[in-house]
């Protein structure tokens, strides 16, 4: 990795800005249903405690649109954060002006302090320069850890970058890390699971990746999309208008001698109640008014066996209706596969992730990522405006 990390620069004694993605998913009684992303940056602000800094903690949550919602303050971030840490965790309920400058000035070496929702002000998403040197007002040095947002051009990730010299953190280190090896030296076979409902978001990551993959598995939604394009009847399923797309990509592997397996069988229903119930069918007899809503047994164990000869997995999309318990068999079978293969599994973000969590698999995957659109975009060989913004190891910027 070319840029500078925390690591690299002296941060005793410093006011230190860093941006988490503290976008935790809530509960209907506003707790914290999922806690991985306040765990992952944990190492980060531990370290900064240890070497004696004093810590400022900015991150958004939701949509609130500019405007200020209670129901998605970070107040409860910080007391969790508080929590794991077994330190104490000051919380302020603005992120810039003078009660903000305030409370950062009062801070003491080792001490940390949450500042409120970045997202209750337009201009954070405008990144408003304005808005930005506010921010940088408060810290003398910037941390970015916040991967699951590197891709958005924003004031807390980009903007700060022109007032304070800029570092990554160490879960976006890790990051940067775990997914470019990926693109650089995976172990062969390598195989890349795919599942979610659209094809548009993965055509560059397919395309980014098809001299290095060896096998490519098609669930979900956007198998439906694959199959029409492959001239079956899909039903009722919602296709993609990418069908031309979907064509051009299986002739590309066909070109790369990939494997690019679809499903050969496929759970259908006649409606999304929540009730529904679905049957099993071989994908050359998907009934007129089905709709495909999972894989079946038969495509469980073809990509099972594919799986198991891998030495490399990616893994991003759910194979069916995941939130449907009886549309989910598919996905929880893929999960368990995965996380018993002897092979580098990285999970790419997203539902994909909270799903892995969700079955408490996370910590028997090799590494799970944070971002989702971050993910796919990095391994789409694209640039990262939040990674783009850090200074580089010869010291230079951008």
């Amino acid at each position: 990795m070319d840029r500078m990390t925390v690591r690299d620069i002296d941060v005793r004694d410093k006011k230190v800005l860093v941006r988490v993605d503290f976008n935790v998913p809530l509960g209907p009684d506003g707790h914290i249903t999922d806690d991985g992303r306040i765990k992952a940056a944990i190492p980060t602000i531990e370290y900064l405690v240890e070497n004696g800094a004093k810590v400022i903690i900015m991150s958004h949550m939701g949509r609130p649109d500019g405007n200020v919602v209670p129901s998605l303050s970070l107040k409860v971030t910080a007391e969790r954060l508080a929590e794991l840490m077994r330190h104490p965790v000051g919380f302020v309920d603005e992120c810039v002006g003078p009660k903000v400058e305030e409370a950062a000035a009062g801070l003491g070496d080792g001490d940390i302090l949450v500042l409120e929702n970045l997202r209750f002000h337009p201009e954070e998403e405008a990144n408003d320069p304005d808005f930005a040197e506010k921010l940088a007002r408060l810290g003398e040095i910037f941390v970015d850890d916040a991967f699951g947002t590197a891709h958005r051009a924003h004031a807390s990730i980009v903007g700060v970058t022109r007032y304070l010299p800029a570092v990554a953190g160490l879960l976006l280190e890790k990051e940067l890390i775990s997914l470019g090896h990926i693109l650089e030296t995976p172990a062969r076979p390598f195989c890349v699971l795919f599942g979610g409902a659209k094809i548009a978001d993965k055509v560059k990551l397919l395309e980014n990746v098809m001299d290095k993959v060896d096998t490519i598995l098609v669930g979900g939604g956007m198998a439906a999309t694959f199959l029409k394009a492959d001239n079956y009847e899909v039903g009722k399923s919602i296709v993609d208008d990418k069908l031309d797309v979907a064509v051009k990509l299986m002739a590309k592997a066909k070109k790369y001698n990939i494997k690019f397996l679809l499903p050969k069988d496929v759970i259908v229903t006649g409606d999304l109640t929540p009730d529904a119930r679905g049957i099993c069918v071989p994908v050359e007899k998907i009934p007129p008014l089905g709709r495909v809503v999972d894989i079946g047994l038969l495509t469980i164990n073809l990509f099972t066996k594919e799986l198991e000869r891998a030495k490399t997995v990616f893994w991003n999309g759910p194979m069916g209706i995941y939130e449907m318990p009886q549309f989910a068999e598919g996905t929880k079978s893929m999960a368990d596969v995965i996380s018993r293969l002897h092979a580098t599994t990285i999970i790419g973000g997203g539902s994909t992730a909270e799903i892995v969590a969700e079955l408490k698999l996370a910590d028997k995957m090799s590494f799970v990522s944070t971002g989702g659109g971050s993910s796919m975009l990095f391994l789409s060989g694209e640039k990262l405006p939040g990674v783009e913004a850090l200074l580089k190891k010869s010291g230079k910027s951008g």
